[in-house]
């Protein structure tokens, strides 16, 4: 796929960007060969809707593109990838009618559009390509439509092709393009070395459970990213029913998140210090399962009572955040497809987070806004601890009662990140459940654009 801007050329194809009241004013100042062809095809400038109209030999001369009103506009994101999704194949400029602070938002949505998950199936695309506009960074977008294309490609992709195996391959194939140096444990090694919760979630699979360390950068300030690597999810023993097991193999949407973004900021050449960890296992069921019943250690040294197989990504996510606090990093963040109690909150559009940073709050709520990549805070409620406290051991990794349940998986977290790192955590779906301007049905990138927009804000870079 091709998700980089076009050479400027003549022969780029102009595109106007017309508001829907502002159709007849342009038309105004047309020739009326071009008002006739426009009104003869019922365009009015809907949102998302385009027409091509002809030089005198019939030859594509200009697009118009609609924008719609605002307040179509403001119930959605990326409008004009929708028109570059139905374009033919060529090169194209934006003209003129397109508001200036919408322009970043636009022209990365068009990169997107490009975007397609080729495989298992050939798919003959000749997508539209767009110069960049005037003003926009296009080095920068381009690399981020590179990391989301990654993150999208990695949870696309089924367990089959994907364990943890070639979890780690992908792993270690982005730090070696990047210069970043990696190292992975595996299997009983991580009993000798103190991640027994990443162990016992993995032992029961036929690949090996692996934590994956890579570290990039010599100076800055330091951000430690981990990501949930649930390659697949069967439940466990607590197994999953069918209509709940169909999407398992996004499970490691986290992982794939963190490494997108990871990519973003190598590639930007960020000033700072990155350290990513993935917990790369898959829940699987065999003789070797853990149980429910079970209370096993950690490498934080609290115990945690199993009573729910399928809450399996707090216990992985639990020993690696446990290991990123032992060097105070100056941000932490996780990301997991975690709880469906967040999707049943805040539906799939949105990336819940948890933080208890105020400065973390107002640079990513602001980021989001600027990059159209929408989160929303969720509370670490701090009087549900004792939901998270079963009696018999030091922690519960499923309680029972039902209520807030992303907010109790949070809290269980915060335990293992420990009060002296600056922590926050998203629990985000990775999936678009239907197709939408630049966003295929399939695998998707959450968080991670307003988390890089925030990154110099948070971290004074």
């Amino acid at each position: 796929m091709t998700m980089t801007f076009a050479a400027d050329s003549t022969d780029a194809l102009p595109v106007h960007v017309i508001d829907a009241a502002a159709l007849d004013g342009w038309l105004a100042g047309q020739a009326d060969k071009v008002t006739t062809w426009v009104q003869a095809t019922g365009f009015a400038g809907a949102l998302g809707k385009h027409v091509i109209v002809p030089d005198a030999d019939g030859k594509p001369a200009m697009v118009l593109a609609g924008y719609g009103n605002p307040a179509q506009r403001a119930r959605g994101r990326f409008h004009l990838a929708a028109v570059a999704s139905a374009l033919p194949g060529g090169t194209y400029r934006i003209a003129s009618g397109l508001p200036e602070d919408r322009m970043t938002e636009e022209a990365l949505g068009w990169l997107l559009s490009a975007y397609a998950f080729d495989r298992y199936r050939s798919q003959t695309r000749n997508p539209a390509r767009l110069v960049a506009p005037a003003g926009v960074d296009a080095a920068r977008l381009e690399a981020i439509a590179a990391g989301e294309a990654l993150t999208r490609d990695l949870i696309n992709t089924p367990a089959n092709d994907m364990g943890p195996d070639a979890l780690e391959a992908a792993c270690l194939d982005l730090a070696h393009r990047f210069g970043a140096n990696a190292h992975v444990i595996r299997g009983d090694a991580l009993l000798e070395q103190n991640f027994p919760m990443i162990h016992a979630v993995g032992r029961a699979a036929a690949q090996a459970p692996r934590l994956i360390d890579m570290r990039w950068g010599e100076a800055g300030p330091a951000l430690t990213l981990v990501g949930k690597g649930v390659c697949f999810d069967t439940g466990g023993l607590n197994i999953k029913p069918s209509s709940s097991m169909g999407l398992m193999k996004k499970d490691m949407g986290g992982a794939a998140t963190v490494l997108g973004l990871a990519q973003m900021i190598m590639a930007l050449g960020l000033p700072l210090r990155l350290r990513v960890l993935i917990p790369a296992v898959e829940n699987a069921i065999s003789a070797g399962a853990m149980r429910p019943g079970d209370i096993l250690p950690s490498r934080k040294g609290l115990t945690v009572e199993i009573n729910n197989t399928d809450a399996e990504g707090r216990l992985v996510l639990a020993d690696a955040l446990a290991l990123g606090a032992e060097e105070n990093p100056d941000l932490m963040v996780s990301m997991a497809t975690l709880t469906g109690a967040a999707r049943v909150a805040v539906g799939p559009d949105l990336s819940p987070y948890f933080t208890d940073d105020s400065g973390v709050v107002a640079a990513l709520e602001g980021a989001a806004a600027r990059v159209a990549d929408p989160v929303w805070r969720l509370p670490f409620w701090t009087p549900y601890e004792a939901d998270i406290e079963p009696g018999i051991a030091d922690l519960d990794n499923a309680p029972k009662s039902g209520f807030a349940g992303a907010i109790t998986a949070a809290l269980f977290l915060r335990r293992f990140a420990g009060d002296a790192v600056r922590y926050t955590h998203f629990d985000i779906y990775g999936w678009q459940p239907s197709a939408a301007p630049a966003r295929p049905k399939g695998g998707v990138g959450m968080g991670a654009r307003a988390l890089l927009d925030a990154l110099p804000e948070v971290l004074g870079l």
